[in-house]
């Protein structure tokens, strides 16, 4: 029974365990591995470990795992990378787990410096890099303070400028707003398709020297070989497309590749190890296998899981659709929702008005009946006292014969009665005048009672009605299903000499990097700019791209560039 050992091997955004026996092959567990995660485009990728000596080195598929120099840990540690890159993420890339693996590592590489990024594309990418975590923002769940424990930018950029976290967060939230509506996948792939405009994107640089002894980076990408004087990595000075390259070989420290052009002599350079060399050479056969892939017609294997791709993006944009449509409904159903209980409190509030108003009335309907009650009884006193004064003056009519100074005291007894009733009469008009007043307000509270019923009546109605169209809009949208084709172009454009960046072709996003370049500008710390800040800004006032820079570095015949490598 063979002895089994524990791997674990770590991909971008998990981590898996399997047990392996002493006869495993790398390729048995690298299909293991691409197998669980359930990617198919195995083409771009391979399992990486770190040997014996501390260097990291990509498994050999043909050999067992166990004879190969992987550092004894237990469980043996593997990462799952990509080896090789795509000429162009939006033509190559089919499926979503490709797509969020290369996203991974890319960023992970621009936040560690790994790609060099300026600062104005590097606050770009970060609010494309927050869709595609977070999704849409919403002021609701997405506060201040929400993004702090992302990791979002290169520490370089933020060191370079004089902004709190807060007004970092702030400037990457502004530009996530832009991508409303954008799915995590689209998000991904317009990360990636600015991503590799960068001049160090996709390339893995090797230090070699030419037959002169000078020192110099060899750059090996999808696109060909580049040579970079030592202190530059960003500028290439030489290139060599694959379609000019017809075998490559080497002896140990020595490196050699042959052109296509017989005439031109061999490009020769040397390598610190023969291990480097056995690198170079692995990594120039699997990009140039896939150079001349590409422009071959798709295997029947790739069609089908390009089908299969279109079908589950048509499929994913109808169900964003359908959800995007019920959002929508649902942000407007609770929008009719808090208009109509603004509207039911406004009514509350103005029938509690009116409520109060009608107390008021009644109060004084109570004191009107009171003081019609008073007047009431003041006319019956005014004409008890009138019926007094006259059987007074019949008396005094009777006794025209008394003595004077009866008469004189029956005299003073009618004056004062006549003042007492003059003055009971004038109490009544009073009270007269009063009640007449009181009448009319009464009149007036019960109009508005009337009014305040009416419109009670009518509100109640027309907040019933709105209901009723709320839910109708709702039971409506539930159902609510819309279908659009998505065109694709499966062309293939020629990588170099037709290349463009995407802020070339792009005006918006020229126009976007454009904005963010001036707002840094403001807070940037010139003191803190490093040497790849200034060959990056030489080269943009050079009006130099990384694609401008390959046509020119290509020119000229092979013979003419392996001669200026011997110069450098």
């Amino acid at each position: 029974m063979p002895k089994s050992m524990n791997v674990r091997v770590t991909t971008m955004d998990a981590e898996l365990e399997f047990a392996i026996q002493q006869t495993t092959t790398g390729k048995q567990l690298f299909d293991q591995v691409v197998k669980t995660i359930g990617l198919r485009e195995v083409w771009f990728f391979s399992l990486q470990y770190t040997d014996s000596k501390g260097d990291l080195t990509w498994i050999k598929l043909a050999k067992k795992v166990m004879s190969q120099d992987v550092k004894k840990d237990n469980p043996l540690q593997f990462k799952f990378r990509a080896r090789f890159y795509p000429e162009d993420v939006a033509e190559e890339l089919i499926q979503d787990i490709t797509l969020r693996l290369f996203y991974l590592q890319v960023k992970n590489a621009i936040l560690s410096d790994e790609i060099y990024c300026p600062p104005e594309t590097s606050v770009l990418l970060a609010s494309y890099a927050v869709q595609a975590r977070h999704g849409d923002f919403n002021k609701v769940t997405h506060g201040a303070g929400f993004l702090t424990n992302d990791r979002l930018l290169p520490q370089r950029v933020m060191d370079q400028h004089k902004m709190s976290k807060d007004e970092w967060e702030q400037s990457i939230t502004t530009w996530w707003h832009e991508h409303r509506g954008m799915m995590r996948e689209d998000a991904m792939m317009e990360y990636l398709k600015i991503a590799q405009d960068l001049e160090m994107y996709g390339v893995n640089y090797f230090e070699i020297r030419n037959k002169k002894g000078t020192e110099l980076w060899l750059g090996v990408d999808a696109l060909g070989l580049n040579i970079y004087e030592k202190e530059d990595r960003l500028t290439p000075k030489i290139g060599f497309p694959w379609s000019e390259i017809r075998n490559i070989s080497f002896n140990d420290r020595k490196f050699i590749i042959k052109p296509i052009d017989k005439k031109a002599p061999d490009f020769v350079f040397f390598a610190p190890r023969v291990r480097i060399n056995k690198r170079i050479l692995a990594l120039c056969m699997g990009n140039h296998e896939l150079y001349m892939r590409r422009r071959k017609p798709d295997t029947i294997d790739v069609q089908q899981m390009k089908a299969q791709a279109r079908e589950e993006k048509i499929a994913k944009q109808q169900q964003r659709e359908k959800l995007q449509l019920e959002i929508a409904a649902r942000e407007r159903a609770e929008k009719k929702q808090q208009e109509y209980e603004d509207r039911l409190k406004a009514m509350q509030e103005e029938m509690e008005r009116s409520q109060a108003n009608l107390v008021e009335a009644q109060d004084m309907i109570r004191r009107l009946e009171e003081q019609l009650r008073q007047l009431q009884a003041a006319k019956e006193e005014l004409e008890k006292r009138q019926n007094e004064l006259q059987k007074m003056m019949e008396r005094l009519e009777e006794s025209k014969n008394l003595e004077a100074a009866e008469r004189q005291k029956l005299e003073d007894e009618i004056r004062a009665k006549q003042m007492e009733v003059q003055r009971i009469q004038e109490e009544v008009e009073q009270k007269d005048s009063e009640t007449r007043r009181l009448q009319e307000e009464v009149e007036e509270a019960r109009r508005k009672e009337e009014e305040l019923r009416l419109i009670q009546a009518a509100n109640a109605t027309k907040g019933h009605l709105e209901e009723e169209e709320r839910h109708d809009e709702d039971d409506e949208l539930v159902n609510g299903d819309v279908s659009r084709d998505l065109a694709t172009d499966e062309n293939i454009v020629d990588p170099v000499e037709e290349r463009r960046t995407l802020a070339e072709k792009n005006e918006r996003l020229h126009d976007q990097l454009k904005a963010l370049k001036q707002d840094l500008a403001q807070s940037r710390d010139e003191t803190k700019e490093t040497a790849m800040d200034k060959i990056h800004r030489e080269n943009v006032r050079q009006g130099r791209d990384k694609y401008k820079t390959l046509r020119e570095i290509r020119k000229g015949n092979t013979k003419r560039r392996v001669d200026q490598f011997e110069n450098m």
